[in-house]
């Protein structure tokens, strides 16, 4: 009989935290909530006739910013004449669209599946859990997918192994959840975030898709390290898991028209790769920057296209595997990834309608303007110039907070980032390290978050395996070192990495330029 875990005070503050979350209202709601909240204060401080004035930024002097009302002549006028436009032309939503119906053909054809069992099954046994956890994060290329792919993939493996398949499906969700903004490539979570930096910045400076890539791709070896320690010290130990043999079951092998199909995906991926480098290597390339700079080579239309060249690369082998393996059957096949794809969009698409109301008129009322200029005079009076460092922990610890609450990372990014990077920016941070912080908060607490929309499909997993260990607080007993480690190294990390200056990204230094 197992024993029952122990009611730790991390236990109960999650108890405390699932009792909290389930009563918040759904995301749409909240957002309108938001939304009158903004008209109604928008209103009010226009009439106190309250202003502010901005902090220089590099060589633009500070401005003098007055409220505008929403309940005004002029705020209703803008609110009927933008509403559709408010919606239609919010960047997120086009970008993360294009990129899901790319990754849907990848998917739908069997590519990722098969790439990822592939990789677990040639990897030595010793490296097989820091793969696994490196899979996991990598898996966000394809959005939600590696969540879902991933943790029954992993269990299998551990089940082979001769290990418990629980500890498998935990790595695999820890991998995928924690690390969901950690890769060596750029992916939908990159696209999200630096249409959410741009919008509240104005786009000056601008934010590319490679902003956090350095900070991210050392990301994806520090979560391998730090999640095979606690896999290894806490979660097989709590298991009773001896390491002893087992029969392997269950991971099949790739097959022969697996494997060629897959040769064949990467020899499509390689060659549209190449056509598209030849429009960015040589220095006449169609998509160069006209500017001779090396250093503004990050700026180039290439780069600020990339969305559409990663569909173009996810869908020629996504397109050359279908075709040799047989999974592709008719020209239809296609259009049915992509338009299940878009079904699945449908609870985010109905989202954005509020999201891209709410921050509209926040930025329209100038409101954010006020409280990130009035915000940066606090921050400057506490002496956040001569000490940063902690206002970048706590600025971590609220999202990873809030990040408990609301599962959606653009929800999330959509009410801070309008806050904070005009905030930040005011005290010389440059936008991409404001959003490397959120990203950290922003990922640390998914694996533990009982609201986070995966987390029954972990339990119903684990159900399979041993129904007595498929509860909420057994599930989060085991999670919670993953986040509590990942918290304090994450936070070494990012602060050893301000001290040395480095930048987290090409063309992304910590600071603006004087």
């Amino acid at each position: 009989m197992s024993e029952a875990p122990r009611r730790t005070l991390s236990m109960r503050s999650l108890d405390v935290v699932e009792w909290v979350g389930n009563r918040l209202p759904h995301p749409f709601w909240l957002f309108c909530y938001l939304f009158v909240g903004v008209v109604l204060l928008s209103a009010v401080l226009a009439q106190l006739g309250v202003s502010v004035t901005t902090l220089p930024i590099g060589d633009r002097p500070g401005e003098v910013i007055a409220v505008r009302s929403l309940l005004s002549a002029e705020g209703l006028q803008w609110f009927v004449l933008n509403m559709v436009e408010n919606f239609a032309h919010f960047e997120p939503l086009g970008l993360v669209l294009v990129m899901l119906m790319g990754v849907a053909i990848a998917e739908g054809s069997g590519l990722i599946p098969t790439a990822m069992r592939f990789t677990a099954l040639s990897v030595p046994r010793w490296l097989i859990i820091p793969v696994l956890f490196a899979l996991g994060a990598c898996g966000n290329i394809g959005s939600d997918a590696g969540i879902v792919v991933i943790p029954p993939l992993a269990a299998a493996v551990f089940k082979q192994m001769g290990r418990n398949p629980i500890a498998g499906l935990i790595v695999g969700y820890v991998g995928a959840t924690a690390g969901f903004t950690a890769n060596f490539l750029p992916a939908g979570t990159d696209v999200l975030a630096m249409a959410l930096t741009n919008e509240a910045s104005g786009g000056v400076p601008e934010v590319n898709v490679f902003s956090n890539w350095y900070f991210m791709s050392v990301s994806v070896v520090f979560l391998a390290v730090v999640g095979t320690w606690v896999t290894l010290r806490y979660t097989l130990p709590r298991l009773g898991d001896t390491g002893g043999n087992a029969q392997p079951v269950d991971l099949p092998d790739i097959q022969p028209i697996e494997k060629r199909a897959l040769l064949i995906a990467i020899g499509a991926v390689v060659a549209v790769s190449a056509l598209w480098l030849l429009t960015i290597v040589p220095a006449d390339g169609l998509l160069r920057n006209a500017d001779p700079n090396p250093a503004l080579v990050w700026r180039s239309p290439f780069f600020k296209g990339l969305v559409p060249i990663l569909f173009t690369l996810f869908a020629a082998g996504g397109l050359a595997y279908g075709r040799v393996a047989g999974t592709i059957t008719k020209a239809d096949d296609i259009v049915g990834w992509m338009a299940d794809a878009m079904r699945r969009m449908g609870p985010y698409i109905v989202l954005i309608l509020v999201i891209s109301q709410f921050i509209r008129a926040f930025t329209w009322a100038k409101l954010d303007k006020l409280i990130a200029a009035g915000g940066a005079d606090a921050l400057k009076a506490l002496g956040m110039q001569e000490m940063p460092i902690p206002f970048f922990i706590a600025f971590i610890i609220i999202v990873a907070v809030a990040n408990l609450f609301m599962g959606s990372a653009s929800a999330k990014w959509a009410i801070f980032a309008p806050i904070f990077v005009p905030m930040f920016m005011g005290l010389d941070i440059h936008p991409a390290f404001t959003q490397l912080l959120y990203r950290i908060g922003d990922s640390i607490t998914n694996c533990v978050s009982p609201l986070y929309p995966f987390f029954p499909i972990l339990l119903g997993w684990i159900a399979e395996v041993d129904g007595e260990k498929a509860k909420v607080g057994t599930v989060l007993s085991f999670l919670v070192p993953y986040a509590s480690f990942l918290m304090v190294g994450w936070v070494l990390m990012l602060v050893g990495w301000y001290l040395l200056g480095l930048p987290i990204g090409p063309d992304s230094p910590l600071m603006l330029a004087p």
